[in-house]
């Protein structure tokens, strides 16, 4: 079971990574929100980009869940923050991004954390969670929705990094009830676990500020603060009520690929700048404005072949956002 948990993990950073990366594009490509609305769930389901970087998602959530049936919380949500490298290097081959050294530098010390990480997780299965803890993660999923309810009037890169860390807030208890729900012994058991629900509804709001906090920044910063914010949390929990184990003598490599995976993630927030989602948009603007004489040369694009996406990138140099974002409409 232990050898299962570790392809588990594996798989999943990969999903996460390619939901990262299409999710981002139809979030580009939805009309930006300024009020917390559930409707921009519908709107991006629109997208068949959106639904396939969803349906990549729900794969890396069941596949965590199923690492989480053996593997600590602190090695598990440090992992998917590992999921940004996959899509860095997707957006390198098929968005044609280009990587700024320092990104790079960033991106490699998170893969030397998260190596650190999986050589002193010791997998053991993990203990319940009492009904004071239920009451603490449904009092948690109010006060993430309200802060939500405030968050979403910041623009740009902060509203970006405050969204995003919302959202891993979220994911993050969802991550605690997951721990002991994936122990459940039979379906029905599974089934009228309250964890399951609790579990759901953090989802539920985690994805909606997620999409939101993609709207207003890099995609990168939005992921890496989900990251950073879900991963202390979890591991908090995981270690002192969860059962979560280290093995003897490698508490220090623990602590450091922790602390090496977390700066690593904060790191890359602090290159974000607000991508320009609308710029086609407002080219097409200037150019009716112009009265159609057509004076203004039409800009290249480069082609985005992503499930039905239409090629909007310009042909300049872009990274995933950190120091020349992409310009998307």
């Amino acid at each position: 079971m232990a050898t299962a948990g570790w392809c588990f993990l594996a798989a999943m950073i990969v999903a996460y990574g390619i939901a990262n990366l299409l999710q981002s594009v139809a979030a580009a490509r939805t009309t930006v929100h300024h009020t917390f609305d559930p409707g921009l769930l519908l709107r991006l389901a629109g997208h068949r980009t959106y639904l396939v970087g969803l349906a990549c998602q729900v794969a890396g959530f069941v596949l965590a869940f199923l690492a989480r049936r053996d593997l600590p919380l602190f090695l598990v949500q440090a992992s998917v923050a590992a999921g940004l490298g996959v899509t860095a290097l997707l957006g390198v081959i098929v968005l044609k991004w280009r990587l700024p050294m320092s990104e790079v530098v960033l991106l490699l010390l998170l893969f030397a954390g998260i190596t650190a990480l999986v050589l002193s997780a010791r997998p053991a299965p993990s203990k319940p969670l009492g009904t004071a803890g239920m009451v603490a993660l449904l009092v948690t999923l109010g006060v993430i929705a309200v802060l939500g309810f405030f968050a979403v009037r910041l623009h740009g890169a902060p509203g970006s990094v405050a969204l995003g860390s919302l959202a891993g807030l979220g994911f993050s208890a969802a991550a605690v009830a997951a721990r002991p729900l994936a122990s459940a012994p039979t379906w029905d058991a599974f089934l009228t676990d309250p964890l399951l629900y609790l579990l759901i509804g953090h989802s539920i709001v985690g994805q909606l500020l997620l999409g939101l906090a993609m709207q207003r920044g890099s995609t990168t910063a939005a992921v890496a603060a989900m990251d950073a914010a879900g991963a202390v949390p979890a591991a908090i929990i995981g270690l002192l009520l969860l059962n979560d184990k280290i093995w003897p003598g490698r508490e220090w490599l623990a602590g450091i690929g922790f602390l090496v995976t977390l700066a690593a993630v904060i790191g890359l927030t602090r290159y974000a700048e607000p991508q320009h989602h609308h710029a086609v948009a407002r080219e097409t603007t200037r150019a009716v404005l112009d009265g159609g004489k057509g004076t203004r040369p039409t800009p290249r694009v480069a082609s985005a072949p992503l499930l039905g996406t239409e090629p909007t990138e310009p042909a300049q140099a872009a990274s995933t956002g950190l120091r020349r974002p992409i310009t998307r409409s």
